[in-house]
């Protein structure tokens, strides 16, 4: 019974990476086609549901290899040859079909979640086609496309503001990471607090806040994952002495630090990239879009 519960929990890591590895190319995939080619999209969506179906199944199948597995280890014969069935009496036996009941109730209730969630996904990619988050990304490829640009991933983890600026700076040959961004930042907006604390309100009271909640403010840049907004990119502008643009789909684009004779740094803001909501994205050069299938 060792030997099993190991390979459960073998069984288990290594549908936690297939999953992972199945999320990573569905999102290599979805990078890969056009945000505006609704036929390409529209496939692209049933491919990704038959994708997941399909490892679902096969996760589904060795599951129950698995628990055929523990049956026939629980009713191997006993020594003296008498099957180990044959020999419990009516409580086991019931104990028994119930362990294996709930295992199969257990199985099913999972199997019926992961349906509904590829029904949610599939639902929601249809519907971004038309969504706000389309329309969004549409627009904004539009308008990067004139100069030559293209959008460039950024994951949404918090970092996204500083993450984006990073990649910017590496592009033109600086090395600066996110750590050191939000420090410098954070330092940057504490000794120059006249600037910034005007700017910041209580959201419960509406007043302007206080010395102590303005150190919480920058503890927070500094220490945690705390959403970036204008005044850490304005503080950043003077930090790096370089312009930040960014780009905006239903507004003309903001030039911060223009006092600053550097190339900009280019963002993109996102109104509607996440259920989370804002959320910052870099540029790269536009490449080549993918020919289309023959049909």
């Amino acid at each position: 019974m060792e030997e099993i519960k190991a390979d459960e929990e073998s069984l288990i890591k290594r549908h936690r990476k297939e999953k992972k590895d199945l999320q990573a190319k569905i999102q290599s995939m979805k990078n890969a086609v056009p945000k505006n080619d609704k036929k390409r999209r529209k496939q692209l969506v049933e491919e990704i549901a038959k994708l997941e179906t399909e490892l679902d199944q096969k996760h589904e199948e060795e599951l129950k290899q698995l628990s055929n597995k523990v049956d026939e280890e629980t009713i191997k014969p006993l020594e003296n040859g008498i099957e180990c069935l044959s020999m419990e009496s009516g409580e086991q036996q019931n104990l028994k079909s119930c362990r294996i009941s709930k295992a199969q109730k257990r199985r099913d209730k999972k199997a019926a979640i992961e349906k509904e969630r590829e029904n949610r996904i599939a639902e929601a990619e249809i519907e971004n086609l038309s969504g706000a988050r389309h329309l969004e990304y549409q627009k904004l490829s539009q308008r990067l496309a004139e100069r030559h640009l293209q959008i460039k991933q950024i994951p949404s983890d918090g970092h996204c503001m500083y993450r984006a600026i990073e990649d910017q700076l590496i592009c033109k040959g600086l090395n600066w990471n996110v750590q050191e961004l939000r420090a410098q930042t954070a330092k940057y907006m504490r000794d120059h607090s006249e600037d910034f604390l005007p700017f910041l309100t209580n959201p419960c009271t509406g007043d302007v806040y206080t010395s102590d909640e303005f150190e919480k403010y920058c503890t927070e840049i500094g220490s945690t994952a705390a959403w970036g907004g204008q005044l850490e990119i304005r503080a950043l502008s003077h930090i790096l002495k370089t312009p930040m643009e960014v780009i905006q789909a239903e507004a003309p684009s903001i030039v911060i630090g223009e006092e600053y004779e550097n190339q900009p740094v280019v963002l993109i803001y996102m109104r509607h990239a996440y259920g989370l909501g804002e959320h910052y994205n870099s540029v790269e050069p536009l490449k080549e879009t993918l020919p289309e299938e023959e049909s």
